[in-house]
């Protein structure tokens, strides 16, 4: 994964069959810290697994992730929440269910379909942003921005 506010990479295995590794997860935590403040929060592996899932349904495995948003505290949603649309009042980001991502060769539109036909939470696309939602929450979808 990269990501696209501190410029940090990250590859790690974070799983070895149904076994999660404590110390990928925490590394992953830290690389999706919120980039505003710097606050660190448990990840739910699930959203890792769905990644993984993501990758392979778009026929990229193992293909870098480009990370527009991963953690946010409760103060960066309220600042986005002022600052743009589209940002849900409970927002799964908050609970470290939640991602915004995009894949280099992958049309957002192409990622948002995959994303949907995985039926594992929410998917939210952003065309004109250029980043789609994935979480790990009920399973629901919405665009915002769509021409």
């Amino acid at each position: 994964m990269f990501h696209t506010h501190t410029g940090e990479s990250i590859d790690v295995v974070y799983r070895k069959g149904e076994t999660y590794i404590p110390e990928a997860l925490t590394e992953l935590n830290h690389f999706l810290r919120d980039h505003r403040t710097g606050d660190v929060h448990v990840y739910d592996p699930r959203l890792f697994d769905l990644l993984t899932a993501l990758e392979r349904q778009v026929g990229e495995p193992g293909a870098v992730i480009d990370v527009i948003c991963g953690y946010r505290t409760p103060w960066s949603n309220a600042f986005l929440r002022q600052h743009s649309a589209g940002v849900a009042l409970h927002s799964l980001h908050m609970e470290a269910e939640a991602i915004d991502i995009r894949i280099p060769g992958v049309s957002t539109w192409t990622l948002h379909n995959a994303a949907q036909a995985l039926h594992l939470g929410g998917v939210g696309y952003y065309p004109r942003s250029d980043f789609v939602h994935v979480d790990v929450g009920r399973v629901r979808q919405w665009s915002l921005g769509v021409q």
